[in-house]
């Protein structure tokens, strides 16, 4: 244990924010590692999802009501979104915390920042926006707003430090998840699959605007897939929230689709994948590191993509290619996210031992550099650090 762990033992009170299924999964971990160091008596206040409420949130409201991505997405709940706002910083006031922490989710998070001014409690955000990506303008504005950036990528900080942030890489969350043990034969047994079956992960993500857009997309393209290569076993990973949906839009896909909402059945199903289609995000990360040869594909508004494509510095969104440098995983993107793009990127990881092996390769790289066998986790980073911004004040 470090010094800042016995530091202040006395209970604290945290409000935390988390707008999706992702940030819910960081604040549950975050919680935990907060009572290792101030013990069970520590208090949650805010948003946050199952895990966080398992852990001991008292939840505001349903954490839904904020996972939406896109200006044009956002516009319609507008109204509703700024209230909750409101609703929010009334009660980081009224329940007068040691600290608050808001997880990803600009959209809400830096509005809540905004109105928490003239605090005596340190105000930190997990998750750095990508200014790296697009709008470099932001970490000025952040750093007027925040006391303290928890980043996930090692080259993260330097985008904020010289705004005047101070800005600390504490891992990414990805090696502390459940896929250090995953087993992918426990998958196959428990499915009852045969040496023949080949399990395609087909991943739409956990928002439901991008479910229902990639959906329709990945379903066309797993039927050409299955049957051009009839071995194929359609895999789809869900979240609760959404899992309704996904059921019904893959009840009447060939291959005898398995539906998972159990995370750690969905990390084993990783080490057992063939190849993977997957909506951009962290997932593709994970798969990256589990050793699945992957396609990602995403498409969002129109509108919306015609705004981010005149602000983006970069031309890849797949975190795999940003931390090596290198396009490594492909990409169908807004136009290119069709069904006969991904059947001829999927079929090329099926057929082409040269590129499965770059994938291969590629994964255990990035592993390094984000330090899957190092001992200390992110989320006791994060918590020292917490706790070394409590201590200073």
């Amino acid at each position: 244990m470090t010094d800042v762990t016995v530091a202040r033992r006395q209970p604290i009170t945290v409000f935390l924010v988390a707008g999706e299924p992702s940030g819910d999964a960081l604040g549950a971990r975050l919680m935990a590692a907060l009572k290792r160091r101030y013990g069970e008596d520590t208090r949650f206040l805010g948003i946050g999802g199952p895990r966080m409420t398992e852990g001991g949130l008292e939840t505001l409201f349903p954490m839904d009501e904020l996972s939406v991505m896109g200006v044009f997405e956002i516009l319609p709940r507008a109204i509703p979104l700024l209230r909750r706002v409101d609703d929010t910083v009334a009660a980081v006031h009224l329940c007068r915390p040691d600290a608050v922490v808001t997880i990803d989710a600009p959209a809400f998070s830096f509005r809540v920042a905004r109105k928490l001014e003239n605090r005596s409690f340190p105000l930190v955000h997990l998750v750095a926006p990508t200014v790296w990506a697009w709008r470099p303008g932001r970490a000025r504005v952040i750093a007027g707003r925040y006391d303290h950036l928890l980043c996930l990528l090692p080259f993260e900080p330097r985008h904020f430090e010289p705004a005047g942030l101070e800005a600390t890489f504490i891992g990414h969350p990805v090696v502390e998840g459940p896929l250090g043990t995953a087993d992918g034969d426990r998958f196959r047994r428990r499915h009852g699959l045969s040496a023949a079956d080949r399990p395609l992960l087909v991943l739409p993500g956990s928002r439901r605007g991008e479910v229902s857009r990639l959906l329709p997309v990945f379903g066309e393209a797993v039927a050409d897939l299955v049957t051009r290569h009839p071995g194929l076993r359609p895999v789809v990973p869900t979240v609760r929230h959404v899992a309704e949906t996904v059921r019904a839009a893959v009840a009447g896909w060939p291959g005898n689709p398995i539906v998972l909402e159990d995370e750690q059945a969905k990390y084993d199903a990783f080490k057992a994948g063939e190849a993977a289609i997957a909506a951009s995000g962290t997932v593709a990360l994970e798969l990256s590191l589990s050793g699945t040869p992957t396609v990602v594909a995403y498409k969002v508004n129109w509108l919306t993509a015609q705004i981010v494509r005149r602000l983006l510095l970069v031309d890849t969104a797949t975190l795999t290619n940003l931390i090596l440098e290198d396009k490594v995983i492909p990409e169908c993107i807004q136009e290119r996210c069709t069904a006969d793009a991904l059947v001829v990127e999927v079929e090329r990881l099926l057929t082409d031992a040269a590129a499965r092996d770059r994938q291969l390769t590629a994964g255990r790289r990035v592993g390094q550099i984000l330090g899957l066998a190092a001992r200390t986790k992110p989320s006791d980073v994060a918590a020292d650090t917490i706790a070394r911004l409590l201590t200073h004040r």
